[in-house]
Parts: structure tokens; sequence; C-alpha cells
């Protein structure tokens, strides 16, 4: 029975902070190489475009000195019909150990997890999860306050579409956080996939008494049709302007999973802004990376319990 990540539902609080603790180490040892997947050979299945996941995965995978493979589906087997099944028999016949996987069917992996042998960590499924994108967001969080627990989490935009705050919808409660959302009534989720204590409020409320506000794009291409405003009302309507984010708290920080839509969800001004952690955000995205790799493919956990119980995050 292989490891797998492919989302937050299964992972306890213990599972996660371990691996933010792990994830804050590579942050500060940020550069660094390792040998920690030396000769394994990962590979990288993405069946949907991706600028920031892809590369921060290839980073990470080089940086635990493991042989990478990218696959491109446009030229792959794939055109002439082959299943992703048929894919990662035909890769895991060849040896390789492990598949980072972006797709746009939910819950693909889950239903492949147990007819492969090998490891398969989920780069973002359809509408569903994307797991260590929640987890370099919640590293981001915690180093900037040292905690989630308690901390007022707003999450502002295309709700429904969102397979960021699919996984956020599991991390953040589990971590203690209290979760608000905002945005059009048209792209809110169901009230019945919404875990207890969530508030659905207002995006000026959300922006005005949030520690972390969090924005989301509009996702046209999983939209049946497009929106029903101009990007310029959105932007007025449901955006962070700068005249909203002047209503901030003093210590509350930006953040957005990207790419992101200047002046559609954030103003252009405030990508960079002294608040946003935007950028941040993308550089732990190689420290996330490379502690999932490492604590799936070479039983990282047990090495790290020990530095776990010190660890100062």
């Amino acid at each position: 029975m292989k490891n797998h990540l492919l989302g937050m539902k299964d992972r306890s609080r213990q599972e996660i902070e371990m691996l933010l603790a792990r994830a804050a180490y590579w942050a500060n040892e940020r550069g660094v190489q390792s040998d920690a997947l030396q000769g394994k050979f990962v590979a990288n299945v993405f069946l949907e475009p991706s600028t920031r996941t892809r590369f921060s995965f290839e980073v990470a995978q080089k940086r635990l000195g493991a042989h990478v493979l990218n696959f491109a589906a446009e030229s792959s087997s794939t055109t002439k019909g082959e299943t992703v099944y048929d894919t990662l028999k035909t890769l895991e016949s060849m040896g390789v150990e492990a598949a980072v996987i972006r797709t746009s069917e939910n819950g693909l992996l889950q239903t492949l997890a147990d007819k492969v042998n090998m490891t398969l960590v989920n780069a973002g499924d359809g509408t569903n999860e994307h797991p260590t994108q929640c987890l370099l967001d919640l590293l981001t969080i915690k180093q900037q306050f040292g905690r989630i627990q308690g901390l007022k989490i707003a999450i502002i935009g295309d709700l429904r579409y969102s397979r960021v705050l699919g996984s956020h919808l599991h991390a953040l409660p589990t971590l203690g956080a209290e979760l608000m959302l905002a945005g059009p009534a048209s792209l809110m989720r169901d009230k019945a996939e919404l875990p207890a204590g969530t508030r659905v409020v207002e995006v000026d409320e959300a922006v005005r008494t949030a520690d972390v506000v969090m924005m989301l794009r509009i996702q046209l291409e999983r939209h049946a049709g497009t929106l029903d405003m101009s990007k310029e009302a959105y932007h007025q309507a449901y955006g962070l302007t700068v005249g909203r984010a002047a209503q901030m708290k003093p210590h509350a920080i930006i953040m957005h999973p990207a790419p992101f839509n200047r002046d559609v969800e954030i103003a252009s001004e405030l990508v960079e802004s002294e608040k946003s952690k935007i950028f941040t955000q993308v550089a732990n995205g190689v420290a996330v990376r490379m502690a999932v790799l490492e604590n799936l493919l070479n039983g990282g956990e047990k090495q790290w319990a020990s530095s776990f119980k010190t660890a100062n995050f």
C-alpha cells in the first residue's frame, strides 16, 4: 500500500502541523540541496496548464535529488486515446515511483490510488482539492502570525469552482481558524459543503474584520458561460479595491493562490503592496512540496518526529 497525498480531508491536525514544521525548515534553508530522493524517479503528469505548481514541484524534486520526468499531454499517447490509468501503469512499469498529477476530473486520483503501485500527489483535481496549495497558504499564515488557531480568515471570490477552497474547507477548521466566505451568490458553495462555524458575510465585512484576506480569481474556464457582469463591475462589487484594502486591520495580510487577474479580483496596486504575501506564497510552494515528497517517498515523518516536538514554529 503506497502513501499518497490525495487531499486534506484525511489529514489530522498533527499530520498537517508536522508537514508545516518540515516545510518551515526547507523555507529557511532555501537553495540547499538534499539527497533525500537520490535515485528515485518522479513524473509530473499535468493534464491542465500550470505555471507555479508545475515548476515549484520540479524545483522541489530536483532540490531533493530526484530524477524528474515531465509529461506533456499534447505529445503523449493520451492524444491517441490512452487513459490516465494506462499512462500511470506504463510509468510504473518503467520504475517511476511517484506521479504528481493535475487533472480537470474531480476525484480521479482517488479512483486510481488503489490500482497503481506508485505514490500519487494531487496537484489539483477539477474543482475538488489542491492540497499542496492549501499547505503553502497555511505555511505563509503561520510564518506571519506564529499560529492559525483563532485567526479570522476570509476567502473571497469564486467559491463554487475553487479547488483551493475545497482543501481549506477541511484544513482551516482542523487547525482552529475562524472561516468567513464572501462573493457572488451564484458562485457560493452549497451550505451542506461548509463546515460548522463557517460564516457567509458581505465582502466589506470580510475585509474589515479578517486577519487574512485571501482573494480567489474567477475561474472562467470552469464556467458554463461567462461572467454576468463586466470585469470592472465585478472589481467594484466583489474585488479587493484600494478603498476596501484601506479598511483592513493594521496587521492583516493579503493572499492569493494565483494566477491573479489585476483589477478584477485584486487591484493592481495591491499585488506587491506591503500587506501582500502573494510572492511569499510562491516561494513557500517549493518548501511545502519538498516536505510532502520527502514525507511520502522517504519516510520523512519518522525522521522528523524528534525535531517536530521541539520545533519553534
